[in-house]
């Protein structure tokens, strides 16, 4: 006992045809709504990667350079104290002399 007619089964045909076209277009445009957002996503994972190597090549010479620093900076404060042993000199003797330029030319 067929109840379908011919013409029902084609119309069924062609409505699944047509649903089956409008799923295989819905799920085209999600896919390729994904594909741009992995691609951005791989663009600002790429972008991440980039700037950090240029942090780590900028930082690894810091322990160098501190390096460097500490050395300049123990031989200016060895100068500061020959600097401020020279000024106590001069004080001293600035106090004490009573013709302190006579001693300038005298010399």
């Amino acid at each position: 006992m067929n109840t379908f007619t011919d013409q029902t089964v084609q119309m069924i045909w062609w409505s699944s045809l047509g649903l089956f076209a409008v799923v295989t277009v819905v799920v085209a445009v999600l896919l390729e709504l994904v594909r741009r957002t992995a691609a951005q996503i791989l663009g600002g994972a790429s972008a991440i990667w980039t700037h950090g190597k240029l942090v780590a090549n900028n930082t690894i010479q810091i322990p160098l350079f501190l390096n460097v620093t500490g050395k300049v900076v123990s031989k200016i404060k060895g100068g500061a104290f020959e600097i401020n042993g020279a000024a106590q000199a001069i004080a001293q003797h600035a106090e004490g002399c009573p013709g302190c330029p006579q001693c300038i030319l005298g010399s």
